[in-house]
């Protein structure tokens, strides 16, 4: 008992006090021009007990839980050749602006297996009926896809998570012949269609960029005008485990992460429950995927759905791979709720276990493209083609608030707001520091009380905006 005693009072002197330790505040609001703004520095003093009423913040760094991989965006043909228009100086600004330390210092990058809606035109790496992939090769993503991701890649180092998803497999292998408007991947082509993604990898590495890993197919329930290809849950499964698997195992390839699903959040349960439950299949899959689009726009982003997920299967990850603003008015660059949704979706996302955050194209031009089937969309920068300007929206800095800060291999930790006010979530960096993001959707300011273990300090955050707190 004396043993046990002692050892628990070590580890209550172990604990490191936050009474006067210093903390710094970085601020995005609406209508004031802030934009990372450091905007207070402070100290924490004694802590008391909150009251009804205030509204707190409760942060408990005993208790962590999900690594952080990572945020970033997808770099697509559309980015790529929107990015070739810049000049040079305006290039480096673009890439220094996401990937730089100076920047928003983003990891992630995602990119298409041959071309999706955001290609000026489909287009395939082989030949149409080339099912031996004798064809086979990447020289259209050599014009400007990979020499942009290339410069990221040098600016992000080792740290750099690169994925790639299919839009559809070519028309031949289909039950529609046709890249676009859905059909399904013909059980004759089954293992060349594998070898396709093998043969993407090995292509890409072979320039020099390491691939992290793959999903097996961008959106599997959605019957699109563009690119796209049906799989049932079933389906998915039988090719991870029959076909996928096998094949990157049999190429060397078994530490390529694998990503089930790539859809929406409404269905993602039971994509996961057919999978997962498989042990054949789920011993391939590193995790599952997901967007954002038709649970928002029904009112309910189903963040529910995830932690059924990571409490179903621990040891799987939940990773974001899509999310952007639809409906392209380039009267709205700046529209503040396109901002909140970022935030919204973030922190909440985060705080579900999910482990790293994908946006979608990272540059697009003045008409939201291009895009070969008119399916126009907001990007955190646009660029002006006709002047040659950047243009930064308010999600790019509202995105920044967590990928500017937070480091991969940084551990989530416990947060809660007594208020549906704030909305909030922290992470530890390896070095120590705690990095504590609070989003206001409010027409009003928000005094609240950041309250750590036996410590708090006051704080405001303006209306619509959001802080970083670093401490």
């Amino acid at each position: 008992m004396l043993a046990t005693a002692n050892t628990e009072e070590e580890t209550t002197k172990a604990k490191v006090p936050f009474l006067d330790k210093g903390l710094k505040v970085y601020t995005t609001a609406k209508d004031t021009g802030l934009k990372h703004a450091l905007t207070n520095e402070t100290v924490f003093t004694t802590y008391n007990q909150p009251h009804e009423g205030e509204i707190s913040i409760f942060v408990n760094p005993d208790k962590t839980f999900q690594e952080f991989l990572g945020i970033g965006g997808a770099i697509t043909d559309a980015s790529a050749e929107v990015f070739a228009t810049l000049s040079a100086e305006k290039q480096n600004q673009l890439l220094q602006s996401y990937f730089g330390a100076e920047g928003i210092n983003y990891n992630i990058l995602r990119t298409s297996i041959h071309s999706c809606d955001f290609s000026s035109a489909s287009h395939t790496y082989i030949e149409e009926g080339d099912a031996e992939l004798k064809t086979f090769t990447i020289e259209h993503d050599r014009e400007f896809r990979i020499p942009m991701i290339k410069r990221a890649a040098d600016i992000i180092g080792d740290d750099m998570v690169f994925y790639a998803s299919p839009w559809s497999p070519p028309a031949f292998m289909k039950t529609n012949n046709n890249m676009l408007q859905g059909g399904k991947l013909l059980p004759e082509y089954n293992q060349a269609w594998a070898n396709y993604y093998v043969k993407f990898i090995e292509a890409y590495e072979a320039e020099g960029l390491p691939v992290w890993g793959l999903t097996i197919q961008n959106e599997p329930m959605a019957v699109q005008r563009w690119e796209s290809c049906i799989y049932t849950a079933e389906e998915e499964r039988d090719f991870l485990k029959n076909f996928l698997g096998p094949t990157l195992e049999k190429a060397g390839m078994s530490d390529k992460k694998v990503v089930v699903w790539d859809h929406n959040r409404d269905l993602i349960s039971h994509r996961a429950n057919t999978i997962f439950d498989d042990p054949e299949a789920a011993k391939y899959a590193w995790g599952i995927g997901f967007h954002w689009y038709e649970t928002w726009a029904g009112g309910n982003p189903m963040y529910d759905n995830l932690k059924n997920i990571k409490e179903s299967y621990p040891t799987k990850n939940l990773l974001f791979t899509e999310g952007c603003q639809e409906a392209f008015d380039a009267n709205e660059y700046h529209r503040w709720s396109n901002a909140e949704r970022y935030g919204n979706s973030i922190i909440n996302d985060f705080n579900s276990g999910v482990v790293g955050w994908t946006d979608w194209n990272i540059l697009l031009d003045e008409t939201g493209g291009p895009n070969h089937v008119g399916n126009l969309c907001f990007a955190p920068v646009h660029a002006d083609t006709q002047t040659g300007e950047l243009i930064y929206t308010p999600s790019y800095y509202y995105i920044g608030h967590f990928s500017k800060f937070i480091n991969k291999g940084a551990l989530r930790v416990s947060t809660t707001s007594s208020r549906s006010t704030l909305e909030s979530s922290t992470f530890k960096n390896k070095e120590g520091e705690m990095v504590t993001v609070v989003m206001n959707k409010t027409d009003s300011p928000v005094t609240f009380k950041l309250i750590i273990e036996d410590s708090q300090v006051e704080l405001s955050i303006p209306a619509h905006a959001m802080q970083t707190v670093i401490y």
